[in-house]
C-alpha cells in the first residue's frame, strides 16, 4: 500500500463546494488571489464546453465526405485562378434552424446540381450563425431550441450532424464564419467560406482567414465600400500569429501561411446596390490596385435587392445578361433560398410555417430553379462568347 504523508492539523477543512456556474478557482483564499471585485463582474455563469476533438470523435468525417470537400475546395479554388470557366453558386436557406427542412433542401440542391454540373458549381448555403445589429435570434449554434436557453453544446452537434448528413448527399457546403471558435468545430467539413459585411473589417477575423482550409468571400462593408474587402484579402493572404484554441480544447498560438484563395462578395449598401456592370468594373479598378486578382461574387439579396427576396430574381437576369456578354470577373453569385418564399417570426407558443425561414426572407424553391436554370444558359453564352473572340 502506498504511504499517505500524516496529518499536521493544519489544513483548511473543506468548507465549500465550487460554484460551478462561475468561473473562480477552488483552494485556500490565501492560494489563488481573489478578483472578484473587479473580474467577471458582468458574467452571471460559465458553463463547460466540449471541445471540437471530442465533437469530432463523437461524430467523425467519413473518407467519402473528406474526399467531397477536397475536392470541392480545389474546384472553386480552380475557378478563383481561372481554371474553370464555371460560375460557383452559393444558395440555400438565409439561415438554419431545422435539421428535416435544412435535408430536404438539400435533396432538391442536389438534383439540380447534377443537371447544372457543367456550368455551375453549386455550393449549398448552410449558415448556423446569425449576426445582429442589435439583439435577436443569433443561429443554430447559439440556441437550437429557438427559446432562448442557448445549449450550445448540443447547437454545436447539430451542426455538425447536419453537415455530416448534407455532404452523405454529395454536396459542397458553405458557410458563413462568425464565431472565432466554432470554426474548430466544423471547418473540416466545409467547402467554401463567407466573411460576413459586419466583420470583413475585423482584425481577428481576417487573421483567423489566412489560416482557414476553404475558399473564403469577403463581403463588402455595410456602407457598400469595396475597399475594405480588398484589404481584408491583402491581409488573410499573409502570414499571422494570433491565439486561439487547438482542437483539444486548449488555448495556443496559431502561426498560419496565408490564405491565397480569397474573393470580394458585392452585397450592395448604403448607397444602394452594386450588382451592375459598372459596380463589378469600380470593384475589379479596386483590386487592381490592391494587387489583387480582377474578379467578384455577386449577392443577390441583401442591399442588392433592397431587402425584398422578390427581386433577387431580377438581379439574378442582371448579372446572367453580364455573364453571356462575355464577363469573366464574375466568378459566383449568392441566392437566399428555402423551400417556401419568404419569412417568418420566431414567436413563443406559435407553431413555424414549413420551411420558411426565420430570419431574412428567401425565394421559394419554385423560384429558385428558373434562376438556376438561366444562369447555367449565361455561362454557356459566355463560353461561347469568350471562345469566338479567341
Amino acid at each position: 500500500m502506498a504511504d499517505f504523508p500524516a496529518s499536521t492539523g493544519t489544513e483548511l477543512p473543506l468548507t465549500r463546494i465550487d460554484d460551478p456556474l462561475h468561473d473562480r478557482e477552488v483552494g485556500a483564499a490565501d492560494a489563488t488571489q481573489d478578483n472578484t471585485r473587479t473580474d467577471d463582474t458582468r458574467i452571471s455563469a460559465v458553463r463547460p464546453l466540449i471541445s471540437p476533438a471530442l465533437l469530432q470523435d463523437e461524430l467523425p468525417v467519413s473518407a467519402d465526405i473528406q474526399n467531397l470537400v477536397e475536392q470541392s475546395r480545389a474546384q472553386i479554388a480552380d475557378v478563383l485562378h481561372g481554371r474553370d470557366d464555371r460560375l460557383v453558386l452559393v444558395v440555400g436557406p438565409c439561415s438554419i434552424h431545422d435539421h428535416a427542412q435544412a435535408m430536404e433542401y438539400a435533396r432538391k440542391l442536389r438534383i439540380a446540381a447534377d443537371e447544372h454540373k457543367n456550368d455551375l458549381l453549386i455550393v449549398m448555403r448552410v449558415y448556423f450563425e446569425k449576426p445582429r445589429t442589435t439583439v435577436g435570434w443569433k443561429g443554430y449554434i447559439n440556441d437550437p431550441r429557438l427559446d432562448g436557453s442557448f445549449r450550445i453544446n448540443e447547437g454545436l452537434r447539430r451542426a455538425r450532424e447536419l453537415l455530416l448528413d448534407i455532404g452523405g448527399l454529395g454536396l459542397p457546403i458553405a458557410t458563413e464564419f462568425l464565431d472565432l471558435l466554432s470554426p474548430q468545430y466544423i471547418a473540416d467539413l466545409i467547402a467554401w467560406g463567407a466573411i460576413g459585411a459586419r466583420t470583413t473589417e475585423s482584425p481577428s477575423h481576417r487573421q483567423l482567414s489566412s489560416g482557414l482550409s476553404c475558399p473564403l468571400g469577403f463581403k463588402n462593408g455595410t456602407d457598400g465600400g469595396v475597399q475594405i474587402a480588398a484589404d481584408a484579402m491583402v491581409a488573410a493572404s499573409a502570414k499571422h500569429a494570433f491565439m486561439g484554441m487547438t482542437k483539444m480544447g486548449m488555448a495556443a498560438i496559431f502561426e498560419t501561411r496565408g490564405n491565397q484563395d480569397t474573393h470580394v462578395i458585392l452585397r450592395g449598401g448604403k448607397q444602394g446596390p452594386n450588382f451592375d456592370a459598372a459596380s463589378v468594373q469600380a470593384c475589379c479598378d479596386a483590386l487592381r490596385k490592391a494587387g489583387q486578382r480582377e474578379q467578384v461574387m455577386i449577392d443577390c439579396s441583401h442591399a442588392n435587392s433592397n431587402k425584398s427576396h422578390l427581386r433577387q430574381i431580377d438581379v439574378a437576369n442582371d448579372i446572367a445578361a453580364q455573364l453571356a456578354q462575355g464577363d469573366s470577373r464574375i466568378t459566383g453569385v449568392m441566392i437566399e433560398s428555402h423551400l417556401e418564399e419568404g419569412r417568418q417570426d420566431l414567436k413563443p407558443g406559435e407553431p413555424l410555417r414549413h420551411g420558411v425561414s426565420i430570419t431574412d426572407a428567401c425565394l421559394g424553391w419554385t423560384q429558385t430553379e428558373p434562376v438556376l436554370a438561366a444562369l447555367a444558359l449565361a455561362v454557356r453564352q459566355r463560353r461561347e462568347k469568350l471562345a469566338a473572340r479567341s
